[in-house]
């Protein structure tokens, strides 16, 4: 009898495992956190004002006892929501010259981003915690070997990985506070449409991850049911039926 080929998933070659509780959980043992700041025009600050934002930020890095790794990202700026947010006002006018001017403005900004490459930059800090110490990864001879990482409850890592994390969020929004950087730790919903965003760059432009923290669920990531199993239960289903 032939063995039959498994097909394989798309989450099967992500890196990604489950995202729950506000939290991000890798197939490596990993989970992180990640936290968004908003920007500050640094060209703008007068000469004290920028060694003062040098020396809190170089106070922030010296305050860390634990690693981060800090993430800039640039995009073509979306403006599809302002233009509907427009069109609403517009919409409402009452005055023709009001009409006018609203349609002018929209046609400007319109050109100004398709003629122009408008970036959108985002920052994040991202928090990690490793369920597997370095000795276990040393001990299970993970590496050029190819051996896989000691299997850990994914349950229980979740559990200390949230009381690992938590007050280093808090120590990281607070340090950043300090220096007038307001930062927030991303929520489920808003790690989906992030994750979804990143793997789905183009796409990600016309259409929104329409993921909320009641729909997800991990079969999403996991499929409960191959498509290799499908394909067996219905073989089987229809050898039974043969038989009668």
């Amino acid at each position: 009898m032939a063995t039959k080929k498994k097909i394989y998933s798309t989450q099967e070659h992500l890196d990604i495992d489950d995202v729950r509780d506000n939290l991000a959980t890798m197939k490596g043992g990993e989970t992180v956190a990640i936290v968004q700041t908003n920007s500050v025009n640094f060209d703008l600050l007068s000469e004290n004002e920028q060694d003062a934002m040098i020396f809190g930020y170089a106070s922030f890095l010296n305050s860390l006892s634990f690693p981060v790794q800090v993430l800039i990202r640039s995009k073509r700026m979306d403006v599809s929501n302002y233009l509907q947010s427009l069109a609403l006002v517009r919409k409402k006018a009452r005055n023709a010259k009001l009409v006018d001017q609203i349609d002018k403005y929209a046609f400007f900004i319109k050109d100004l981003v398709e003629k122009n490459q408008v970036l959108n930059k985002r920052f994040y800090i991202i928090i990690p915690y490793l369920a597997i110490s370095l000795t276990q990864l040393k001990n299970a001879g993970l590496g050029i070997f190819g051996k896989k990482a000691p299997k850990t409850d994914k349950w229980l890592t979740l559990e200390k990985a949230k009381e690992n994390l938590s007050p280093k969020i808090d120590h990281v929004i607070k340090q950043l506070s300090r220096i007038g950087i307001l930062a927030r730790q991303l929520n489920t919903e808003e790690l989906v449409e992030l994750f979804y965003d990143i793997y789905n760059p183009e796409v990600g432009r016309n259409e929104k991850a329409s993921l909320s923290p009641k729909e997800y669920t991990t079969p999403i990531v996991e499929p409960a049911v191959s498509p290799v199993m499908e394909q067996d239960q219905s073989s089987e289903s229809q050898g039974g039926g043969g038989g009668h």
